[in-house]
């Protein structure tokens, strides 16, 4: 069956095949493999990883004897017992499950959450592999059919009604797509707008997602899988701020909570297709959609350009430091003072077209 609709000419998509080419090559040679994760605490950074556990570091002892751990050792335990009668009987549950099931032991959701990342961490498994499952918030649009765990067809559409990125992304069974890319938007204003100027059926075939803003577990599972899959090029769409980099960057080389998990979260061959700084200079932008930069965004920022990957991403550091020099930031809103539907008719139409990526 077909995928429709029927998007521009197939030269359109010269810049992006070879792209693809590339990566597959890369593949091939084997770089980008994943060396096995380890102990929780400390992270290093390895570029074709992201950032992951360093196999001996401090380790944390929750004991039962202990005053200031007492509580934390019994909320453990607590949630051991639960998870092993979930994978007994094979069945799955939320986080918010398990803290709706004793509200006045675990206090509140956050409890919850720090307790199965450390039983995750400390055997060694994907949280998933517990049978405790996160509650999605992300939506997906576009060229992608799928099977869930218990059968149900699905099949994602370019109109504005967007699907819900599953629960159970290990559950997904028999994926077929001919996406050409991936793009991955921050906002979902955003991604909503792409959708309302029919930009996902004029660029098909494709797939965009959105974590609507710092994505959840499963909406960067989603990402992990179609890569891991289909090995199509996977883009990126932020705000031209510290903030907007920084929920790119745990796409691509993951965050300090989950680094112990890498491996299975991180897609290191993320490209930054906009918004850039320099675009930002290059296009004109009105002043009037220009912001300055606060001094919470300054010191993001800073520890943006600290951090090691960058290192590895000399043309990113080049847009950062540019962000840093004019002290101003911009959201991708701020392209509708160009004309109302300047983003999707001209400014990624292009960006694709050419390899406006880096």
């Amino acid at each position: 069956m077909a995928f429709a609709p029927m998007g521009p000419e197939a030269s359109f998509f010269d810049a992006l095949d070879r792209h693809r080419a590339s990566l597959l090559a890369m593949v091939t040679r084997g770089a980008g493999e994943t060396p096995a994760g380890a102990t929780r605490v400390a992270s290093r950074f390895d570029d074709s990883v992201g950032l992951r556990m360093i196999p001996r570091c401090t380790t944390r002892k929750i004991r039962s004897d202990s005053p200031k751990s007492v509580k934390k050792f019994a909320l453990i335990l607590k949630i051991l017992s639960m998870i092993y009668k979930l994978i007994q009987s094979d069945t799955y549950a939320t986080k918010r499950d398990i803290y709706y099931t004793d509200i006045q032991l675990f206090g509140n959701q956050a409890a919850v959450d720090s307790a199965i990342d450390d039983i995750s961490c400390m055997l060694k498994v994907p949280r998933r592999s517990l049978h405790v499952l996160s509650t999605s918030k992300g939506l997906i649009a576009g060229n992608l059919r799928y099977m869930e765990e218990d059968g149900t067809r699905v099949q994602c559409t370019c109109n504005a009604t967007a699907t819900a990125v599953p629960t159970n992304i290990q559950g997904m069974q028999h994926l077929i797509t001919d996406a050409k890319f991936l793009l991955i938007v921050e906002k979902d204003a955003t991604f909503q707008r792409l959708l309302d100027d029919n930009f996902c059926s004029r660029m098909s075939p494709c797939i965009m997602v959105t974590g609507k803003g710092i994505p959840d577990l499963n909406t960067r599972l989603l990402v992990k899988k179609l890569w891991d899959t289909f090995h199509i090029p996977v883009f990126t769409l932020v705000d031209a701020d510290p903030y907007g980099v920084e929920i790119m960057c745990i796409y691509k080389y993951g965050s300090m909570s989950m680094s112990f998990e890498a491996h299975n979260l991180t897609i290191p061959t993320i490209r930054w297709l906009g918004l850039l700084p320099s675009d930002i200079q290059r296009l004109n932008v009105p002043k009037d959609g220009l912001i300055a930069l606060t001094k919470h965004d300054q010191l993001k920022l800073d520890s943006l350009l600290r951090r090691p990957y960058i290192t590895y991403q000399p043309l990113w550091k080049q847009e950062l430091e540019m962000m840093a020099d004019s002290k101003m930031k911009a959201e991708i809103q701020a392209l509708t003072l160009l004309s109302s539907d300047y983003l999707s008719r001209v400014y990624l139409p292009n960006k694709l077209r050419f390899g406006g990526w880096i």
